[in-house]
């Protein structure tokens, strides 16, 4: 005889996805509210920013990343990505977040007032959700041909793996930047392919000139108005002005930028502009969605837009939501 134990759902009072910094900053503002809260994260703690290339440094200072009034002190007035897991890591932990991580939300699902969300785990009852996932989880594909080759990469690291190797850059703005400077001065043989006329206005303004002379200079080289059309083993196709070129090639870095995941959204009932941008429906002054009692905070908040939204100019989304979770509460 088989004998089934069913386990009751956990119950809470909001449930949040993501442990990013917005995210950790939702779980701040609940428990200082006295919420009964969940972070869930599919990853490690900020995962997005764990995935960052390995010391990227940040276009904000480091007290405008602060999140729940805790100071965020850097060597440098912009901190790099290691103070920022620093910083994070010790905000959770010395506020104790109730955070379960390397747990995916699978679904989410309306039953009587309340929301089921279930995860590769198990199964939670809430009746608020919060969602905060970001955008980097997801590249902007080229849908060329050669694009699933393992040479090709939407995601940068580190600079040493390129070493003496022929690295072609697909990108003009910051983490296509950073990583043609990079990878040139650990001894890449360097070229980037820029769709626009040159480097993109968003570039952090110390590093545009940097850029900007290598390439005057020739040290790398750039080839504008122009798409990769084709990828194979050791060569790339080029369409350029002047027509197709051929150039051999090692290794390519497509950062051609990232997107939320906007099945997740529409799977919660969220709906979407039907404009190209897919600008997610919410009230900006209570970060509620179309669907009641779910919210949306971060990033996530821009759609295609992934450039409107970021750490320093998203933080009070979290105390947003909270003050109207608690003023509409029974």
């Amino acid at each position: 005889m088989i004998i089934r134990i069913f386990m009751a759902m956990e119950t809470y009072d909001i449930l949040i996805i993501g442990a990013g910094p917005i995210g950790l900053a939702c779980g701040l503002a609940a428990q200082k509210a006295g919420l009964n809260y969940l972070i869930i994260e599919k990853g490690c703690l900020t995962n997005s920013l764990y995935n960052y290339p390995l010391y990227m440094t940040f276009f904000s200072t480091s007290e405008k990343l602060e999140i729940g009034g805790v100071p965020f002190v850097s060597i440098s007035a912009k901190p790099i990505r290691p103070e920022a897991l620093e910083y994070y890591r010790r905000v959770a932990f010395s506020n104790h977040l109730n955070t379960h991580l390397f747990e995916a939300v699978e679904t989410i699902k309306q039953t009587n007032g309340s929301y089921t969300v279930t995860t590769t785990n198990t199964s939670y009852t809430t009746k608020h959700v919060i969602i905060a996932t970001g955008f980097y989880d997801i590249p902007n594909m080229l849908n060329i041909p050669g694009e699933h080759l393992p040479k090709v990469n939407h995601y940068y690291k580190d600079p040493h793996f390129y070493a003496m190797q022929k690295v072609l850059v697909i990108g003009a703005n910051n983490s296509s930047v950073d990583a043609a400077l990079e990878t040139y001065r650990k001894g890449a043989d360097v070229t980037m392919i820029i769709r626009e006329e040159g480097i993109g206005k968003r570039v952090k303004y110390w590093v545009k000139p940097d850029i900007e002379n290598r390439i005057s200079e020739g040290s790398i080289k750039a080839y504008t108005h122009s798409t990769v059309q084709s990828i194979r083993e050791h060569e790339v196709d080029i369409l350029t002005p002047d027509g197709i070129i051929t150039v051999e090639n090692d290794f390519v870095l497509a950062l051609t930028g990232y997107q939320p995941n906007f099945s997740f959204l529409e799977k919660a009932g969220i709906k979407l502009s039907e404009d190209g941008k897919k600008h997610p429906s919410y009230n900006p002054d209570t970060m509620e969605t179309n669907m009641p009692g779910i919210y949306l905070a971060g990033v996530v908040c821009g759609g295609m837009d992934t450039h409107v939204w970021f750490i320093e100019n998203s933080r009070d989304h979290a105390d947003k939501i909270i003050a109207h979770i608690k003023a509409t509460r029974y």
